[in-house]
């Protein structure tokens, strides 16, 4: 039997150089069709989310802390997605579905980087907003520009370090397979390949302690919420402000937490029983419902946003 080119045997232990990806055997019937509604769907997550973000960007007005938080959830959309779509939709057209060790993991890197930095902004949009509302008179000596610079910064910069150390673990791992049936490369999705399991207990210790960051991240969300709906309740003005600002920082949160979780329980507990496209549907929803419905509900929803598209949507039919 001949010996597969992309694995290198050393001492019985097999030396992994590519990947196959197996999730898209069963889509071969209908992968042009397939091909079309993707390219379709990136091409609408890029142009509405560079719209939002050349509008904020575009107009000093819009140099406040919420609309730079919302700019840069648009600018993570975009890279996270870049991390996705460009090789699935090559995949669509090959035959094969191969993906290199490096390629793999690099993947896997900005896709858990561009998950984690989500959560991250929307935990900081969520205390702009308690204390918008909730601390007004103490709001701009909080929030000054350079302080929310700083913050995206780092809400940028620690998930993607902290997904740096699982990657890392990862690839001192000794793998045994070079299959992978799913249509992306995740960490734990290379971590169960290993043929020692007990060299994956620290890649699981940190993994938990990554969740363990981010479930704290959610947990401040929910506190921030909690003064929020208190403050709320007693005043019409601040009603006002929380239908206005809130509620379109709520739906994203709700769409991206019940995507993202989904995908956490799918890859730790998931079923074998499941049909394919099901399985590669949850796991990559979390790159098509979020980067497409956050800067439509947050163009329509918030007034100046809505009204400066608008205004240059119409100077551009006069």
């Amino acid at each position: 039997m001949q010996a597969d080119p992309h694995v290198l045997t050393m001492n019985n232990v097999s030396e992994i150089s590519h990947f196959f990806l197996s999730g898209l055997n069963e889509t071969r019937n209908y992968q042009l069709t397939l091909f079309f509604l993707t390219f379709l769907c990136y091409i609408i997550i890029i142009l509405v989310n560079v719209c939002v973000v050349l509008t904020i960007i575009l107009n000093n007005e819009l140099h406040e802390p919420m609309y730079i938080f919302l700019c840069a959830v648009c600018m993570n959309a975009l890279y996270g997605t870049a991390g996705f779509y460009p090789k699935f939709l090559s995949d669509l057209l090959s035959p094969v579905h191969v993906i290199s060790y490096s390629g793999c993991l690099l993947q896997a890197q900005v896709l858990y980087s561009f998950a984690c930095s989500d959560l991250s902004i929307l935990a900081l949009m969520a205390y702009d907003r308690y204390l918008a509302i909730c601390r007004p008179l103490e709001y701009h000596s909080v929030m000054s520009k350079q302080r929310v610079i700083t913050l995206v910064c780092l809400a940028w910069s620690m998930p993607f370090c902290i997904m740096a150390v699982n990657t890392i673990l990862t690839y001192r791992l000794k793998l045994c397979s070079p299959y992978i049936n799913r249509i992306i490369c995740l960490i734990w999705s290379i971590v169960v390949l290993a043929c020692f399991p007990s060299e994956t207990t620290v890649n699981s210790v940190v993994a938990y302690i990554t969740i363990l960051i981010y479930v704290l991240h959610f947990l401040l969300i929910v506190w921030s919420y909690m003064f929020l709906i208190k403050t709320c309740v007693g005043s019409l003005e601040n009603r006002r402000k929380f239908m206005q600002t809130c509620v379109p920082h709520l739906i994203s949160l709700c769409t991206f937490s019940l995507t993202l979780l989904f995908d956490v329980i799918y890859i730790r507990f998931g079923s074998n029983d499941l049909p394919q496209m099901i399985k590669n549907f949850i796991s990559i929803e979390f790159l098509i419902i979020p980067p497409i419905m956050n800067p439509l509900i947050y163009g329509f929803k918030l007034t100046k946003i809505r009204n400066k598209i608008l205004s240059v949507a119409t100077m551009k039919m006069k």
